[in-house]
């Protein structure tokens, strides 16, 4: 199953443009002067909250507190990943303020909402300075058993091979990086797969090799490309997920900005297979150097029955 119809979504309540991940991050900008930071960003937060609920997506949202000290809480999906078969990951963060996102209370609350087969936690990697970030780092193609991952500060390779001995997918390597040459932190800024197409930055790849392999690992199993250009991918054109409703029909969710940011013909080929959760996260995205789908951690879990 590539697609799911419910998402955690966890409402800041300190957010700013991280420090301790600015270094790894060239999508991540500094506040300057800008006000209200942490207003904005809730609101940004809740209005795509609505967006998705608009389109019949489940959304189970959980606040943070701002004691944590936890600037991109409103990221979840570098820290926790759900999959169909009932297990439960967490992963190695990078950032030490990104670890303290890693919560219990979150975990159990999932494990009384779903069910939960098994618990994997790969956190103790940070101990050897290895991070392999959820589904910032692995681009998961459910139905081929295939993730693809571009090496970088926060994807360690050796934290990869663990996840395959684990999980039973293969991990497709290779390396990224924008139109400066700088290292691309997460492979979620430059490539989503979905049930039909995969949005790409192939530029990205310096490797002519590795692009190769990329195109023929996504067309291999039935992918659509949709190519993007790097200004395209530096307004989060790569950074969207898709999602299904209720009824099974297809959602794209990504940002205003990602939207304006493809072709028409691309807006064509999305909008006529898949409805869309449309939401301005230019704040997100500026101060955050992620967009909406950081925001979405997806849930594969089987629900559990209620009871009264």
């Amino acid at each position: 199953m590539q697609t799911t119809n419910t998402v955690l979504m966890v409402r800041p309540a300190a957010f700013m443009s991280n420090p301790e991940t600015r270094a790894s991050n060239a999508f991540q900008k500094s506040a300057g002067n800008l006000q209200d930071v942490q207003t904005r960003a809730q609101v940004a937060f809740d209005s795509y909250v609505q967006a998705l609920r608009n389109v019949d997506i489940e959304v189970h949202v959980i606040d943070d507190a701002a004691e944590h000290g936890t600037p991109d809480s409103l990221f979840p999906n570098n820290w926790i990943a759900m999959l169909e078969d009932g297990t439960l990951y967490t992963f190695p963060m990078e950032a030490p303020n990104r670890r303290r996102e890693r919560r219990e209370d979150i975990i159990l609350q999932l494990a009384t909402d779903f069910v939960v087969n098994k618990r994997i936690d790969l956190s103790a990697h940070e101990l050897e300075g290895r991070y392999l970030e959820g589904t910032g780092s692995l681009i998961l193609d459910h139905d081929n058993r295939i993730a693809y991952s571009c090496r970088s500060s926060r994807s360690s390779t050796l934290v990869g091979q663990e996840f395959e001995r684990l999980s039973g997918y293969r991990i497709v390597w290779f390396d990224a990086h924008d139109q400066h040459r700088q290292p691309i932190y997460h492979t979620n800024v430059m490539l989503s797969v979905g049930s039909r197409f995969a949005i790409v930055c192939l530029d990205a790849l310096p490797s002519l090799h590795e692009r190769r392999q990329l195109i023929d690992a996504l067309q291999s199993t039935g992918k659509t490309l949709i190519a993007v250009t790097f200004e395209q991918m530096a307004s989060f054109t790569c950074n969207v997920l898709e999602l299904k409703d209720k009824s099974g029909k297809p959602v794209y969710a990504m940002s205003t900005r990602a939207w304006e940011a493809f072709t028409t013909a691309q807006q064509c080929q999305i909008s006529s297979y898949a409805r869309l959760a449309l939401g301005p996260l230019d704040i997100i995205e500026d101060l955050g150097g992620g967009g909406a789908r950081c925001m979405l951690c997806e849930v594969f879990l089987e629900k559990r029955m209620a009871y009264s």
